[in-house]
């Protein structure tokens, strides 16, 4: 990848760019919950809950952890409860990317490492607790349910660049969805998609002091 302008810092994506996630544990954990075939919990998931108006405005933090559990109980038509809801919910988290640690500790030592994720107060309790470590590499990590504003909104990007105080054209982001990286390039900033963390590592290679 060829960088253009001079980059000041680096803005990562958390999720499958530094935390590996697995929709797939979710949906098994709910079915067997429940009692209901995982297909038939996936096929409710996909039509009824995944980029539904309740799952962004979780994500933005207009709507609390138990009214969203509430839409996910009528949606998918499983009598579980908030903390059983979780449970699964949580279950997306499988650990970290493979490789990705040794390249926030070598990145880290040439510029400083921000990271912005859409996510909810509840995984949000869950991830910042269980890869706290991993997460010390970044000097903040944004939030939409903070922010009130998700990727790949422009006016996202830009509240993130402007809270780090560096110029959109001067940060470089990762993210493994196309939308954002697109959204992110439309606020100003260099943006990278993320399909293995060799991409990331491609990257870093092409700034100066990054090898």
């Amino acid at each position: 990848m060829a960088v253009g302008d001079r980059v000041e810092a680096l803005l990562f994506d958390l999720g499958r760019v530094v935390i590996e996630l697995d929709s797939a544990r979710v949906h098994a954990r709910w079915a067997e919950l429940a009692g209901v075939s995982v297909a038939e919990i996936e096929r409710r998931a996909r039509t009824r809950v995944a980029q539904s108006e309740a799952f962004h405005r979780h994500e933005c933090g207009e709507i609390s952890d138990a009214a969203f559990f509430a839409h996910l109980r009528s949606a998918l038509e499983i009598d579980l409860t908030d903390d059983e809801l979780k449970d699964g919910w949580n279950a997306i988290f499988v650990g970290e990317m493979p490789g990705i640690r040794p390249l926030l500790a070598l990145a880290g030592r040439v510029l400083p490492l921000y990271a912005f994720s859409n996510t909810n107060p509840a995984h949000q309790a869950c991830w910042s607790v269980r890869f706290s470590e991993l997460l010390a590499s970044f000097r903040q990590v944004f939030v939409s349910n903070e922010l009130g504003a998700r990727k790949p909104d422009v006016a996202a990007f830009r509240a993130v660049a402007t809270a780090m105080g560096v110029a959109p054209a001067r940060i470089l982001f990762f993210d493994d969805m196309a939308a954002n990286v697109a959204g992110a390039k439309a606020s100003g900033m260099q943006a990278v998609e993320v399909a293995a963390v060799a991409d990331i590592e491609l990257a870093l290679i092409s700034l100066e002091g990054c090898h």
